[in-house]
């Protein structure tokens, strides 16, 4: 059987998920550019921490 992951790290799955489709709709759909930023930002953030994590622990 494959290894079973945390759920924390399908939670990390889940904020990368909504960072991608938050940013495409702030940039697509609004002019808040400080907010498209934030959220890009925490999602690249997310993927690091998701990589990392994945690479050094399975």
């Amino acid at each position: 059987m494959a290894n079973a992951y945390p759920p924390v790290w399908y939670l990390l799955w889940l904020v990368i998920a909504l960072c991608g489709v938050g940013t495409w709709f702030l940039r697509n759909f609004t002019e808040r550019i400080e907010a498209t930023r934030l959220v890009a930002f925490t999602g690249v953030a997310s993927m690091l921490v998701m990589v990392v994590w994945t690479f050094k622990e399975f």
